[in-house]
């Protein structure tokens, strides 16, 4: 079984992010030896909600998925909408769920997976005011502070990081061996 330190993470974000859903579980991924890139839809630096600054390694254009094991998708209510309008970044989704490939989504990030069209029959959680538009997507909607279905584990708010970013490790770790398509 891997661990997470054998890892090769991918996070997608923009401006807007909610800080804490991106730096803190991109933190502990890194303290534990993960290999994390962060890619955005160009290699400016992004802003979050509470003014934290990061400048992605990559664009989205530029990520063989290939070439990562897992996906994060952190929150943040305008860095999922933005995110969901560009075709690449919605495509690599679901190349990565497609591929069985660990996915991880919290707070408002399953927009993204629902404009993936990859939560049909899934059960998910999320921040309270996504829930109609998942239900709508065919998902069953409960109220956990971290949901694990198959490859994709999602979380709800900010109060989850720790149980979400635990959740997305043992996920991680229990993928038999990197997948070699997606």
């Amino acid at each position: 079984m891997p661990t997470i330190s054998d890892a090769r993470i991918l996070i997608i974000a923009t401006d807007g992010f909610e800080d804490s859903e991106l730096m803190d579980p991109r933190q502990t991924l890194i303290d534990r030896g993960a290999q994390v890139t962060l890619a955005s839809l160009d290699t400016k630096e992004i802003a979050g909600d509470n003014g934290t600054k990061i400048t992605p390694d990559c664009a989205v254009d530029q990520i063989d998925s290939k070439a990562f094991d897992a996906l994060l998708l952190p929150g943040g209510t305008k860095n999922p909408d933005k995110l969901r309008m560009d075709e690449q970044v919605v495509y690599t989704v679901r190349k990565f769920i497609d591929a069985g490939k660990p996915v991880g989504a919290i707070c408002h990030g399953p927009w993204l997976l629902v404009e993936a069209d990859v939560i049909r029959g899934r059960t998910v959680t999320s921040w309270p005011s996504i829930r109609t538009d998942l239900r709508n997507a065919g998902a069953e909607v409960v109220d956990k502070e971290a949901v694990t279905d198959g490859n994709l584990v999602t979380s709800r708010k900010p109060e989850d990081i720790p149980a979400f970013t635990e959740a997305f490790i043992q996920l991680v770790e229990s993928v038999e061996a990197p997948m070699a398509t997606a």
